[in-house]
């Protein structure tokens, strides 16, 4: 017998399957991620169709059997339609959703995880804050969540915690000051305190106040690139939508 389950989420991936039917994964609430069966979502007239589509926070009601998971209703509470009218936001939201798909497992409490994706998609679409810093913010928080928090607060040798800048080392995740770094560590990075404290406040303070900075233009390209590396050398490989929102920067 088929299990019954309620939840809010975000669309993360859809796949047309048979000619009228989507196959989707949903970031949940409190299931993590699940793929289910929307029969007949492509039709127009049909329920299910706009809750969805990619990008849709839902309220879904999903059935669960022994192999296949099916979606029975999707009500549609935000679709985020200003990213549809900017490529560079739209491919950096695209991108958001493969790092969810990449990061969150299946049948976990995922509640932190869907509020950076609900909270980073409300600013890319209805705010004009800054594309780079809201994916710099929602990389490093969400491999945070992910349980990839890079340890950043204080040298790893003499436990310094301000310095005029830091060496950081995106494969042991870690900093070093400049007394104590070895230029014979690999893939590493210098960084400008101002930058150092950015990152630490992405990663340990409260949720509602990561959003609440900026930085000049100069400090704000090198967070983008070292969140990105960090990113890019957790996972073990790039992704494509990432590919192409770079190739759109050009």
């Amino acid at each position: 017998m088929a299990e019954q389950l309620k939840t809010d989420g975000i669309v993360i991936r859809e796949k047309t399957t048979g000619e009228s039917d989507r196959l989707v994964t949903i970031l949940t609430r409190s299931n993590g991620v699940i793929r289910a069966f929307a029969r007949h979502a492509k039709n127009p007239k049909d329920n299910k169709s706009s809750g969805t589509s990619l990008l849709c926070y839902s309220d879904f009601t999903l059935s669960r059997g022994s192999k296949y998971c099916y979606v029975d209703s999707a009500k549609p509470k935000e679709v985020f339609f200003g990213l549809r009218n900017d490529i560079e936001r739209l491919s950096l939201a695209q991108y958001f959703c493969e790092l969810a798909a990449e990061f969150i497992p299946e049948d976990t409490d995922s509640s932190e995880f869907l509020r950076l994706m609900l909270n980073s998609l409300y600013f890319l679409a209805k705010t004009k804050k800054n594309a780079k810093l809201i994916k710099a913010i929602t990389e490093l928080r969400m491999i945070s969540i992910a349980g990839y928090m890079p340890d950043l607060v204080g040298c790893r040798e003499c436990g310094k915690y301000e310095s005029e800048s830091f060496y950081f080392l995106t494969l042991e995740s870690c900093i070093y000051c400049k007394d104590c770094f070895d230029k014979q560590h690999g893939n590493w990075v210098e960084l400008p305190y101002t930058v150092v404290h950015a990152m630490r406040h992405i990663c340990y303070s409260d949720f509602e106040k990561i959003y609440s900075f900026n930085l000049a233009d100069d400090a704000l390209r090198l967070l983008a690139f070292v969140c990105e590396a960090y990113t890019v050398n957790t996972l073990g490989h790039t992704m494509n939508t990432l590919e192409f929102y770079k190739s759109i920067q050009l």
